[in-house]
Parts: C-alpha cells; sequence; structure tokens
C-alpha cells in the first residue's frame, strides 16, 4: 500500500519469473462472471513474459500493448465488481493484478473518475505508482456528465484530482469522455467548448502535461462526424469507439441511435486517427452466448475461449492501438493474455465466419445493455441492469417461451421466475418502474429503459398468471 517503486528484478522475483526475462520494452509481435466461459485453466507462470502484441503510436513512437486494462470493474474485499456496489475495493488484488499485467507485458491502463463509483482513479494510482512511470501508460477522461461539473472550474477541478488520485504530473492519454451522449451536439458545446475545458486541454497538450488528446464516442453520429470533420484544428491523437463482431454491421439494427462500427473505424482509419477499443465483448454478452453459438464457436477452436474469439476480432483491425477489457478476476486476465501474447490474426475465413455468427446472433432480440451503470441510481430503487441482464440471459439461454404452448414452456416459464427473484430483489424489479425516464437520457446505447422495463414486467406477469 505504501508508494514506493520496485525495479524489475525484484518485481518479477516476487512473482516467481525468472530475472532474466525480457525486457517491457521490446515489441514482441507487432465481464460478468467470476468464470469466463471454456476459459483457459493455464497458470501465469505458463504465459510468456516477452511475446506481447504491440502497436505503435504514431505520434509519439510509442509500443502500446495491444491489450489494455480497464479499470472500470476493480474487485472489491467480497470478490465482486466495484463498479457494483458501495464496498471497498481490494487494494492487494488490484495490486496483484496490475503486478500481473505488467510482467506479461500490459502497459495501457485505462481509467476515468466516474468508475467504480469514483473510487477507480485512487485504487488504479496506488497499484500503478509502485512501478516505475514509464513502464505503462495512463488513460483517463474528463468525466463532467452531470451539469453541476459543467463549469469551467468545476470540469478543471475534475481534471486536477486525476493528477492527485493517480500520482502523476502528466496524462499519457486524456480523454473526453462519452461525447454524443443525451443532448449530442448541445451537450458536447456546454462541457466542452462553451465553457473553454477543450482549449485548456489542448493547452496543456502543449506543455506536455498531456501526451495525447482524444475521445470516446457515444451515440449521435453528428457529434462523431463534428468532431472528425475539425481534426486538422483539434488534431485528435486518437477515439475509443465501441467495436466487435456484432456491432460492426448489426450496431443500427440493435438500437437505432447506435453507429455500425464498420463506419466508426473507416473513418479513423481514412485519417490516420488510431482506435482504441471499448466493448470488444459487447458488454459481456459475445462471452456469453447462446449455447448453439458455444458449440459453433468451439467446433472451430475447441482449445479457445469463447470470449478469445471477439478479442482477436478487435485486434485483427491494423488501425487499433489497444483493446481494452475490464477484467475483475485473474481467470479473465489470464485467458485474455492468451490472447494477445502473441495475437493470432483472424484470417479472411475467419473473419467471414464470425460475420455469419454474428447474424445468427441477430436472430436472438436481445436489449443492447453494456451493464455501464450509467442509468443508476434509479430514483425508486430499481435495479435496471440486473433486469435488463438477467432477461438478456434467459434470452440466450432460450428460457423466453413465445407462448403456453411451446415444448419447453414449463421449463421456461420456471427458469425465468425463479431466476428473476434470485438476481433482482423483489422491491427492485421492473413492476416498481413509473416511468419516469430520468434514467434513458444517461444510456450510451440510448435505450427506451422504461418500455423495455414495462415490456418485461408485462411478460413476467403473463408467466405469473399462465396467460401468455
Amino acid at each position: 500500500m505504501k508508494n514506493h517503486n520496485i525495479n524489475r528484478r525484484e518485481f518479477l522475483k516476487r512473482l516467481g519469473i525468472g530475472a532474466g526475462v525480457t525486457g517491457l520494452t521490446l515489441t514482441g509481435c507487432s465481464t460478468a462472471s467470476k468464470k469466463l466461459s471454456s476459459a483457459s485453466s493455464a497458470s501465469s507462470s505458463e504465459l510468456p513474459t516477452d511475446k506481447m502484441t504491440y502497436r505503435v503510436n504514431p505520434k509519439t513512437g510509442e509500443n502500446v500493448s495491444l491489450l489494455g486494462y480497464g479499470c472500470m470493474r476493480w474487485p472489491t474485499i467480497s470478490g465482486e465488481s466495484a463498479r457494483d456496489g458501495e464496498e471497498d475495493i481490494d487494494q492487494d488484488t488490484v495490486n496483484d493484478l496490475v503486478d500481473t499485467a505488467i510482467a506479461h507485458g500490459v502497459n495501457y491502463f485505462d481509467t476515468s473518475p466516474a468508475y467504480c463509483k469514483g473510487r477507480s482513479e485512487h485504487a488504479t494510482g496506488i497499484a500503478l505508482s509502485r512501478h516505475p512511470r514509464n513502464s505503462y501508460y495512463i488513460a483517463t477522461k474528463l468525466s463532467n456528465f452531470a451539469p453541476s461539473t459543467w463549469s469551467r472550474e468545476a470540469s478543471l477541478a475534475m481534471y486536477k484530482n486525476s493528477l492527485k488520485e493517480l500520482q502523476t504530473d502528466y496524462i499519457d492519454y486524456m480523454l473526453l469522455h462519452g461525447v454524443g451522449m443525451s443532448d449530442g451536439m448541445e451537450e458536447f458545446n456546454k462541457r466542452y467548448i462553451d465553457n473553454g475545458v477543450l482549449d485548456f486541454l489542448l493547452s496543456e497538450r502543449e506543455t506536455g502535461r498531456i501526451k495525447n488528446l482524444g475521445f470516446s464516442y457515444h451515440g449521435d453520429i453528428k457529434v462523431f462526424d463534428y468532431l472528425l470533420s475539425q481534426h486538422e484544428k483539434y488534431k485528435w491523437d486518437f477515439v475509443q469507439i465501441q467495436l466487435n463482431y456484432v456491432d460492426w454491421k448489426h450496431a443500427k439494427e440493435v438500437n437505432e441511435r447506435n453507429t455500425n462500427a464498420e463506419y466508426l473505424y473507416g473513418e479513423l482509419e481514412k485519417r490516420g486517427i488510431p482506435a482504441i477499443i471499448m466493448e470488444p465483448l459487447l458488454g459481456g454478452r459475445l462471452s456469453n452466448v447462446p449455447e448453439h453459438i458455444v458449440t459453433r464457436l468451439k467446433q472451430k477452436e475447441p482449445d479457445r475461449s469463447v470470449a478469445s474469439w471477439a478479442f482477436r476480432y478487435a485486434g485483427t483491425h491494423p488501425g487499433v492501438l489497444t483493446v481494452l477489457s475490464g477484467m475483475t478476476y485473474k481467470e479473465h486476465l489470464l485467458d485474455n493474455l492468451h490472447s494477445f501474447c502473441p495475437l493470432k490474426p483472424l484470417t479472411d475465413e475467419e473473419l467471414a465466419f464470425l460475420y455469419d455468427t454474428a447474424d445468427l446472433m441477430m436472430q436472438y432480440p436481445t436489449i443492447p445493455c453494456n451493464d455501464c451503470k450509467y442509468c443508476m441510481p434509479c430514483p425508486y430503487g430499481l435495479d435496471i441492469p440486473a433486469i435488463l441482464l438477467h432477461y438478456n440471459k434467459c434470452i440466450n439461454e432460450g428460457n423466453i417461451p413465445a407462448s403456453s404452448q411451446s415444448d419447453n414452456y414449463r421449463e421456461a416459464r420456471r427458469a425465468f421466475l425463479v431466476g428473476y427473484d434470485r438476481s433482482v430483489p423483489r422491491l427492485r424489479q421492473a413492476n416498481h418502474c413509473i416511468g419516469c425516464g430520468q434514467c434513458a437520457p444517461h444510456c450510451p446505447q440510448s435505450i427506451d429503459i422504461p418500455g423495455q422495463l414495462h415490456k418485461i414486467d408485462g411478460f413476467v406477469e403473463k408467466l405469473k398468471q399462465g396467460t401468455l
């Protein structure tokens, strides 16, 4: 817990890794449940420490690990994700995860003042400050979502607090957080333009306190297109987008306001702007797919996890600088390290196979909830993400009967209702939604949350009454 540096030889010695291992500067070869579906059982000692795939930042020449650590889901004392509750973050486990990641070549760590209910930057800063500052890159965000933080003074205070919490005097990758959410251009102007905050961040880049400046995109394509049209003025160093093999062509089909990743990535590639990838697992849904999809993927690659297909897909795109994964548990970290140490890019045949897989998955109308919890807290106490995720889980498992005449009606009815009560306390279930709509504007996926909750509640009532 103390703020002290340890040299690499001592660090590797503590992990039980030979001190003669290749240094991190070599380039190698340029969320949901505790256990991954068919995850690798290999231990960290069986993983190579010098095979991480790196991509070169065209501006700085830095070698950035293709696997980036997303710090939104640090573990708590009880072992759950700090994104979900108020319990203290387990700093010792965070330190161990960071140590293991760095030992195997991960050098990009992505956090935010908003993550883990405001506690992520502090925990990340403690863990990283134990290592030499030039051995890792910190990415954080100006997460001034609330109107109370839109003033210049409040936004700058947030930025300065990030430096303090992260125990650093510069930020490697700074993002305008969640542009395109809610009111689109109007909100973007209030958060970053009218108050002079973007001009301030540009000046910080000039001084070197920010090494790279970019933004993360959610929602309104007009904002994305506008910011890229201003590339000559702002000279974006990178942009963070949602990309996975379903969203490549189907994002707009899932939600009208979303933008297909094929367009987002193509626009960045045309301008030579590196892409940082978020949601490679589509909020965990691509590691928790229907059984027939699991069978399809495992027949193709029996020794790889279901999740590895999504990570390899994101990493195969040459314009991607790093692929973020929020790894709460070491099982997640080790499996992802197997995917990137080194990356085995997908062949054209494998890409076509994944696009066909995405087409099959679109036959299952899941709700595009990524469990980001931006909709929370609900003023009436509903656990919105848990409700939506239980519904999605039952769709994936075939437990959403079309009618009481369905062959598996009795089993599916019981699985849905029993699982619902176990996943969501009754006082927090969908029947308590009054349709106030306070949640919807905060959703990066632009889900009609009240509408979906009412639909689910209606389905539940029909199951209970036997009138489906």
